[in-house]
């Protein structure tokens, strides 16, 4: 079975690495909560079960870091991820922390575990990388992707189920496809839509009455009505052309998905604040079309609530 890394939480995903340190290395694998970790997602003090092999363990202080991301398709190579020159990069960032482990004398050996997928060439300059800036032999620092994470949870099949890896309690997670269908058809049909007449669709319940309903801040609502209010009345009206019968179809499905996945993953205690802002940073994270036009996905996710297509509504 192959695991949809990217569709798990951060947490979610930090767990189970650590249930899979504790087969590689030992019980006794330590697990941080979530918050300023100083490089460290988990740690282990004495002699490794199997890693890198029963014949020669390692011995020591290992450090275990976990990196999350919710994209499609991500590498180790990815330009974000790592760069040997790059200073703003995942590695980059990183290694301030493992270097002040290994001088005090708090690291002897480095795991990086991210849901990317690990070629041989990035495994080793980043190995290389790791190992000349921070003082630690190369032989002490291990990466594993998405390839050897499968093989991993092949190996230790029970590891998911002692982490509480349950879709069910998955976060809210949605699909950019259709979404990035029609983001991309308005982008090419701006002439037409500098046309449309500037008379945004009336919502199905008043945006007052919907912003009390749904829990959404007054100064976060006023600020989506004064950014996207004018770009409503495009979009409603490039959808409605018969030409667009098709893109049409795509938003309908995009904002179906939106809403059933927003009602079934929604907490009590959010605000609809929390929930738009969630929704636009994992779609952009997905999809590169949506993060090309970031303005414009915004807009049509502040259509979906206007147009009372997502989120609570007495009245749909």
């Amino acid at each position: 079975m192959k695991y949809a890394f990217e569709d798990l939480s951060p947490e979610q995903f930090e767990l189970l690495v650590v249930f899979l340190c504790q087969r590689l290395l030992g019980i006794a694998v330590q697990h941080f909560t979530t918050g300023p970790d100083g490089g460290r997602d988990a740690k282990f003090v004495g002699t490794a079960d199997l890693h890198p092999s029963k014949a020669a363990p390692w011995v020591g202080t290992v450090i275990v870091q976990a990196k999350h991301t919710g994209g499609y398709n991500k590498s180790f190579s990815d330009p974000e991820f790592f760069s040997q020159s790059g200073g703003n990069t995942i590695i980059a960032k990183e290694i301030p922390r493992i270097k002040k482990l290994r001088q005090t004398n708090e690291l002897d050996h480095y795991m990086l575990f991210a849901n990317r997928r690990l070629a041989g060439n990035a495994e080793s300059a980043i190995r290389s990388h790791i190992s000349k800036e921070c003082g630690i032999p190369p032989g002490s620092v291990y990466m594993c992707g998405t390839e050897q994470l499968d093989i991993l949870l092949k190996t230790f099949p029970g590891v998911p189920q002692r982490a509480g890896i349950d879709p069910v309690d998955g976060p809210l997670i949605v699909s950019p496809d259709e979404l990035a269908e029609v983001v991309d058809a308005l982008v090419k049909g701006k002439a037409a839509l500098a046309t449309m007449p500037d008379n945004p669709p009336t919502p199905r319940t008043s945006f007052e009455e919907k912003n009390t309903i749904n829990n959404t801040s007054k100064p976060y609502a006023e600020s989506q009505r004064k950014r996207y209010l004018k770009e409503t009345s495009e979009i409603h009206a490039f959808l409605a052309m018969p030409e667009n019968d098709a893109l049409r179809q795509c938003y309908e499905a995009a904002s179906e998905e939106f809403q059933l996945r927003i009602l079934a993953k929604r907490k009590n205690y959010q605000n609809f604040d929390e929930v738009m802002e969630y929704l636009a940073r994992l779609l952009f994270d997905r999809d590169v079309i949506l993060r090309r036009n970031k303005r414009l996905t915004r807009a049509v996710l502040f259509y979906m609530y206007w147009n009372c297509d997502i989120g609570e509504d007495k009245r749909c």
